[in-house]
């Protein structure tokens, strides 16, 4: 496979190009190795390479470890290269599922222990009823790109995410036990995708995750559709 660069090919908004893997994953190793890095490697990685060129719509489905698994939907906007092979995404994910009855019930007999600690009585009869966790995440992912046959491109990645969630409940609501729920959590995830372009306007999307924040871990994986606002970087388009 011949290695494509937007330099000297017509790329817009100084787009660079996704590369073969063994390129991607060195431009990613020169960022990470700085001091042993070129000089003329780093300039390569610049911020004013980036510029909006699309946005998506995802939905998907997560398997969470203490709620239920769960519609998610997915708003990512496409800002180009930071470098060779290396894209920036950001994207905003929002979910909202009950509590696993196990969850449920230990938080019912945490809450009986509490009274009975302060009343000196027998612990009490808790019901909680159903409760809700929404999580709303403001994510920024970095994808290496590269090109494989059939105008599919693969991508491999990380990305960081600041989570919000919100605990909801007839039974809790106005309560300390809303109040413990309610966070804002720094996350990570792990990622791997495909995107096909259907046409120089409008390309395909699937990603596989893993998310990680805090006690709470879920596996996601989402399909959807972006559409290009912008000229996609040579090797990304149809027909290439």
């Amino acid at each position: 496979m011949q290695r494509l660069d937007a330099r000297g090919r017509g790329g817009w908004g100084g787009a660079r190009a996704p590369r073969r893997p063994q390129a991607a994953w060195l431009a990613v190793a020169a960022l990470c190795v700085a001091p042993g890095a070129s000089a003329q490697d780093l300039a390569d990685f610049d911020y004013e390479n980036l510029s909006f060129r699309g946005v998506g719509v995802e939905w998907g489905r997560i398997a969470p470890t203490r709620v239920d698994p769960t519609d998610a939907w997915t708003v990512r906007v496409d800002l180009g290269y930071l470098g060779p092979g290396l894209r920036i995404v950001p994207s905003v994910t929002r979910w909202s599922s009950p509590f696993k009855r196990r969850e449920v019930a230990e938080l019912e007999d945490r809450v009986a222990e509490l009274v009975a600690l302060q009343t000196g009585d027998a612990p009490p009869s808790v019901d909680l009823g159903t409760i809700e966790w929404t999580d709303v995440a403001a994510a920024v992912d970095a994808h290496v790109v590269w090109e494989v046959p059939y105008d599919i491109l693969t991508l491999a990645g990380l990305g960081a995410a600041v989570h919000v969630l919100n605990g909801e409940g007839a039974a809790i609501n106005g309560t300390f036990v809303e109040d413990l729920l309610d966070s804002v959590t720094a996350g990570f995830n792990l990622h791997v995708g495909l995107e096909y372009p259907f046409s120089e306007r409008l390309r395909g999307t699937a990603q596989a995750r893993y998310e990680v924040l805090g006690d709470l871990q879920y596996a996601h994986v989402r399909f959807g559709l972006q559409f290009m606002l912008g000229a996609n970087a040579p090797g990304e388009g149809p027909g290439r």
